[in-house]
């Protein structure tokens, strides 16, 4: 069906406001060259079959179709109520607020937003069915900072897992601390084998170091 269902209509929209077509309430309501008015996506799908108007059967031309702005706009005005009507929810609201409604509406079915749990929920209760809800993640309540399922806390140790990173964290230190000492001999040998070949470089010219000419 093209378009709304009648039924969701506070007030019984008239007789001029139905697509002859499907016998909805017209969305997106356009009207034809002879006249006849149906919802878009009606009168489109007719036309895939039949070329004539299937309230007069005149020949219907593609190009001579036209939007009735001003109608949809009337037909937006139209009080509803919500589509979660027989849930319990008693809203009604023009029915151009029948999305921004739905995005809000308690009493709408909703999926479960924890990945693995495909529990489908009203909006009202998701609150409490995230309390039991198996896949809920929360953080340790240790402290940790580690953000665990229900399943994982039965599991968790979070002093184990803190002892493992500290040890993690000292074999770490305890590396760079290592690489840092070896830098630093060969660092000390380098400076050792340099001084040695300043002083035979020095011997080779003959210059004497500055304690032995004080002494001559």
């Amino acid at each position: 069906s093209g378009g709304y269902d009648v039924e969701y209509f506070v007030d019984s929209p008239g007789h001029d406001l139905i697509c002859p077509i499907c016998q909805g309430v017209l969305r997106c309501p356009v009207r034809v060259g002879c006249h006849h008015i149906f919802c878009k996506k009606c009168i489109l799908q007719w036309l895939r079959r039949k070329e004539s108007c299937p309230c007069c059967r005149k020949p219907i031309r593609r190009n001579l179709i036209f939007l009735m702005f001003k109608l949809s706009k009337s037909i937006g005005r139209l009080k509803v109520k919500c589509r979660n009507a027989a849930l319990g929810c008693p809203a009604t609201f023009p029915l151009a607020q029948q999305y921004s409604h739905s995005t809000q509406c308690l009493f709408e079915v909703v999926p479960c937003p924890q990945q693995g749990c495909g529990a489908q929920v009203r909006r009202g209760e998701l609150q409490a069915h995230a309390e039991l809800c198996e896949h809920q993640c929360r953080p340790c309540p240790m402290g940790c900072g580690s953000v665990l399922s229900q399943q994982d806390h039965e599991r968790h140790n979070c002093y184990r897992q803190l002892q493992q990173e500290l040890e993690a964290r000292q074999e770490a230190q305890r590396v760079a601390v290592t690489g840092l000492q070896r830098q630093i001999r060969k660092i000390e040998s380098t400076m050792t084998r340099m001084r040695s070949q300043v002083g035979l470089l020095r011997k080779s010219l003959g210059v004497k170091d500055n304690q032995e000419g004080a002494a001559e």
